[in-house]
C-alpha cells in the first residue's frame, strides 16, 4: 500500500513521502501528515530480538512507502553506524524506578542525532527519485541542538547547502561552540538578535516567500527544512519508542501487552508527537506525559485547551525547550479536529494574528492520551542533585525536567505503570548547570575544567563532540537582526 501525505491546511492535495521530505513545509504553510498512521506489521515478540537498525526499517517502511527496501536500508545503515559511541545506538538504563532511553550517543550528543543522521540520506534519495536538479538549501532555526545535529548531518553532502539561525545568548556555551566551529564548505551559521520563536517565525516567512523561491530557482536552489516540521525528521523519532518498548520486553522488565507511560521533555512538540504516532502504530503506551520548563505554554494548553503564547519568554537552563510556539502541535490539532483543514487554518490564523486560540470541547476529548507537567529551575536542580545522590546517575537539565514531571505525575495520580523517560541530551552539553546542581562549589571552575570534573563524577567518558570543540577554530561569526534573515540568506547564497 502506498501511504500518501497531505497538508494540515489543505486536505485535498496529496504527495508521496519523498515529495513531503523534499518540501519540508507545504506550500500553504501547513505541515505534512500521513493520510493515516500505519500499523506495525511485526509483533513485539519479533521486534524484541531486532537491532536498532532492523527496528528502524520495520517502522520506516510503513511510512516511506515510495522508497525501495534497498534505498531505505541504505539510508538507515549509513545513518546508524560508528558515529554513535555505543553499539546499541539508544541504550536503555534503569535509574531508580524509571527507565531512561539515552538518545544522546550520536555525533553531537543530543537526541536530534537520531533523526538528523538519517535525514540527509532520505533527502538525497528523495531528490533523485523526483529528478530534482537544483541544490537543496536546508534552512533551519535552532534552540540549541537541532542546529549542530543538522550541520553535522549535512556538512559536505553533495547537492546541499545548510544555513542555521540560532538566538544569540539563548543557547549554552557548549551548544554555541559546537555550531560556530562547524566545518564544511556548504555550512553557514547565523546568530540572530532575538529569541528562538523569532528565528523559527523568520524561517517560516522565508519558506512562504514565493518571489524568493522563484529567485532561488533561477539560481539553481530550492529550500527544504531540517526542523521537526519535516516529516523525514519526525518519522525516525517514532523508531525509538518502538525500540524502547521491545527492549523492555526483551529485558523482562514488562510483560507482553503491558502498558507503559512515556515522559518527554518538550519544546517544539516533535519528540512527543513521535511517541503519539508510536502509540497509534500499536505500541502499548498509556499516557504521554508532556514535560515543560518555565515556558509552560504546553502545560497550560493541556490544562485549559487554550494555547496562549502572549507571555514572557524565559531563558532557562534547558534552552532547547525555551519555545512559546510549538510548531508540531499543529499536527496534533489537525488530528483532534478530525482532520479538518479549515478548522486548523482558523486556529493557526488566530495564533499568528492574536497569539492565542482555544480548541473546542470535542477536540479536548482527543487529548485524553496526554498529560502536561512542568518543572521550575529549582526543581530541575533538585532532580539532578537528588538523582545523583541516590543512584550516582548524572542527567542533563532537559532530562531532569522530564524526570521531575514523571515523578510528580506518579505521586499525584498513584499510577503504578512503568515509566520511560526520553533522555534527550548528554550532561556534557550543559556541564555548568549540571555540575553546580550536584554541588554549588563547582561554580568557580571554568567550563573545560568542569568537563574533566564531570568525567570523574559520572564515569561517562568525555564524548568526541566535546573533545573536538576544545581547540577548534571559530569559523562562523555572522550576526543579524530578526527582520534581516531573508537578506542574510540571499547574501550567503549570492542571490
Amino acid at each position: 500500500m502506498n501511504l500518501l501525505y497531505k497538508s494540515t491546511r489543505n486536505s485535498d492535495k496529496t504527495v508521496t513521502a519523498s515529495q513531503a521530505i523534499l518540501k519540508g513545509l507545504a506550500d500553504d504553510g501547513g505541515l505534512f501528515v500521513p493520510v493515516s498512521v500505519p500499523k506495525l506489521d511485526v509483533t513485539m515478540d519479533e521486534l524484541k530480538d531486532m537491532s536498532y537498525q532492523e527496528t528502524a526499517y520495520a517502522v520506516m517502511k510503513q511510512f516511506f512507502t515510495d522508497f525501495t527496501e534497498e534505498e531505505l536500508k541504505h539510508c538507515i545503515n549509513s545513518a546508524y553506524d560508528s558515529k554513535f559511541d555505543t553499539e546499541v545506538i539508544a541504550p536503555l538504563v534503569k535509574v531508580g524506578d524509571t527507565y531512561h532511553l539515552e538518545l544522546f550517543h550520536g555525533a553531537t550528543i543530543a537526541f536530534k542525532d537520531m533523526a538528523l543522521s538519517i535525514l540527509p540520506h532520505l533527502m538525497i534519495t528523495s531528490a533523485r527519485k523526483n529528478q530534482v536538479k537544483n541544490d537543496i538549501v536546508i534552512l533551519t532555526a535552532t534552540s540549541g541542538d537541532t542546529g549542530k545535529a543538522a550541520l553535522a548531518g549535512f556538512a559536505d553532502v553533495p547537492g546541499t547547502k545548510i544555513i542555521v539561525f540560532y538566538p544569540k545568548g539563548g543557547v549554552s556555551h557548549v551548544q554555541e561552540l559546537q555550531m560556530v566551529t562547524q566545518k564544511g564548505e556548504n555550512t553557514s551559521v547565523v546568530a540572530i538578535h532575538g529569541n528562538f520563536d523569532n528565528a523559527q517565525s523568520g524561517v517560516k516567512v522565508i519558506f512562504e516567500d514565493k518571489e524568493l523561491a522563484a529567485e532561488l530557482d533561477a539560481k539553481g536552489y530550492q529550500f527544504s527544512s531540517a526542523n521537526s516540521i519535516n516529516i523525514g525528521r519526525l518519522v525516525p523519532q517514532v523508531v525509538y519508542y518502538v525500540y524502547a518498548y521491545a527492549k523492555l520486553l526483551e529485558n523482562e522488565e514488562i510483560q507482553a501487552g503491558e502498558e507503559i507511560n512515556v515522559t518527554v521533555p518538550t519544546g517544539n512538540f516533535g519528540n512527543i508527537l513521535a511517541a503519539y504516532y508510536a502509540k497509534q502504530m500499536g505500541v502499548p503506551i498509556a499516557k504521554l506525559i508532556c514535560a515543560s520548563n518555565d515556558n509552560k505554554v504546553l502545560f497550560d494548553f493541556f490544562q485549559t485547551g487554550v494555547y496562549d503564547r502572549n507571555r514572557e519568554f524565559i531563558l532557562t537552563s534547558s534552552p532547547s525547550m525555551d519555545i512559546l510556539i510549538s510548531s508540531n502541535l499543529e499536527r496534533l490539532i489537525y488530528t483532534i479536529a478530525g482532520q479538518d483543514a479549515q478548522k486548523d487554518v482558523e486556529l493557526m490564523t488566530q495564533l499568528k494574528e492574536k497569539g492565542v486560540y482555544e480548541i473546542t470541547a470535542e477536540m479536548k476529548e482527543g487529548l485524553k492520551d496526554f498529560v502536561g507537567g512542568f518543572a521550575t529551575e529549582e526543581e530541575v536542580k533538585e532532580t539532578i542533585h537528588d538523582t545523583y545522590q541516590k543512584t550516582g546517575y548524572v542527567m542533563d537539565t532537559h532530562t531532569a525536567v522530564a524526570a521531575h514531571v514523571c515523578a510528580q505525575y506518579r505521586k499525584d495520580t498513584k499510577d503504578e505503570k512503568k515509566c520511560l523517560v526520553a533522555s534527550t541530551a548528554s550532561p556534557y552539553k550543559f556541564v555548568r548547570n549540571v555540575m553546580t546542581a550536584i554541588d554549588p562549589k563547582y561554580d568557580e571552575m571554568e567550563d573545560f575544567a568542569l568537563i574533566d570534573e564531570l568525567e570523574k563524577v559520572s564515569g561517562f567518558p568525555i564524548p568526541n563532540a566535546i573533545k573536538e570543540i576544545r581547540d577548534a577554530e571559530v569559523r562562523h561569526t555572522t550576526e543579524c537582526d530578526a527582520d534581516q534573515m531573508k537578506e542574510t540568506v540571499k547574501n550567503i547564497l549570492g542571490v
